[in-house]
């Protein structure tokens, strides 16, 4: 009360946990749905915790030099934080943009006046790898990082970059633990990078090992190099595993415990979304959305009544309105 804030890097963290009540009621759920609206985070997105906490490490170590470039690869979200707190603290960005993302996203690089590229921009073996559906993670890391080395620009690389995880682990489980008095039983979520889910599997698991992990990820019609035809996906978010081995780096690197990953269609998540703005007036992005669904299943099984099940609800729906979430 009374405070007034020298820059929007104080106004990161503490979002809110909102119980989703009508929501519950309409579909006689006898578990308890928190929403954590990561949306209040300043520029809008779960990801403004992990943007920061790479900024600040890069600049307390001395890799990120005072005015010196940031560049990264991205699906939108952590690429807009990057640009909110880099200009916040005197950085430019440039962004490689994963092709397939709404138009919101580019016309939001573009207010802040990024240097915006595809993915397929980066090298020609990228390219390649992007057309064939083969992209590899650890090629565009390699082709971004010779890139910002040609041009003497700090790669943050938040694919691999543990302070995107230690984001998750210094705060969001930590705000979730206090706001519940630690009556957290099943934490349900996407992963893009990985950052949250191993942040959080990593907070949990030490509080209490019977907390359960729930990953969510897009059905194999659902993803943005699905090439569907029916425009219905699940963006900014990756498969966990395929064919049964984890592929996200920073699941693997902190070896994280998932207890159960569920498969969500885009048409679930997008039904989802449209219910609960209307029974709880929460205005949820796409994988939110699919996290939604995904939870609501969960709580439906019996061996869950009185559980509290906490949904990361990573962003709104607002850069969505071009495509079909809401249509």
């Amino acid at each position: 009360m009374g405070k007034i804030y020298k820059s929007i890097t104080e106004l990161v963290g503490h979002t809110p946990l909102v119980e989703l009540t009508n929501y519950e009621a309409k579909h006689e759920l006898k578990a308890t749905l928190l929403g954590k609206l990561e949306y209040f985070n300043p520029s809008g997105s779960v990801k403004d915790r992990a943007a920061l906490s790479m900024i600040e490490e890069a600049e307390r170590t001395g890799k990120l030099k005072p005015g010196q470039t940031i560049v990264d690869n991205t699906s939108g979200n952590t690429g807009i934080a990057l640009a909110a707190f880099g200009h916040a603290k005197g950085h430019e960005f440039v962004t490689f943009l994963e092709p397939g993302v709404s138009k919101e996203r580019e016309d939001i690089f573009k207010a802040y006046g990024v240097d915006q590229y595809w993915f397929t921009d980066i090298s020609p073996r990228v390219k390649e790898a992007c057309e064939t559906g083969a992209l590899n993670i650890t090629v565009l890391e390699e082709d971004v990082q010779a890139y910002a080395d040609k041009n003497g620009y700090y790669y943050i690389d938040q694919c691999s970059n543990e302070f995107n995880t230690e984001a998750h682990y210094q705060t969001t489980g930590p705000e979730i633990w206090e706001d519940t008095d630690g009556k957290v039983d099943i934490v349900v979520l996407l992963a893009g990078t990985g950052g949250t889910i191993s942040g959080l599997s990593k907070y949990f698991k030490e509080k209490d090992e019977n907390i359960q992990i729930i990953g969510v990820q897009p059905d194999v019609y659902s993803r943005l190099d699905a090439n569907n035809k029916t425009g219905n996906t699940i963006d900014g978010v990756f498969p966990i595993e395929i064919g049964g081995n984890v592929i996200i780096p920073l699941v693997n690197k902190f070896n994280s415990k998932i207890d159960e990953i569920i498969d969500v269609s885009a048409e679930d998540a997008y039904s989802a979304a449209k219910e609960l703005v209307r029974s709880d007036g929460i205005f949820l992005g796409q994988s939110a959305s699919a996290a939604l669904f995904a939870a609501t299943k969960v709580a439906e099984r019996p061996e869950n009544a009185g559980k509290n099940i906490v949904i990361i609800m990573a962003d709104d729906g607002t850069k969505y309105l071009s495509t079909n979430l809401y249509k």
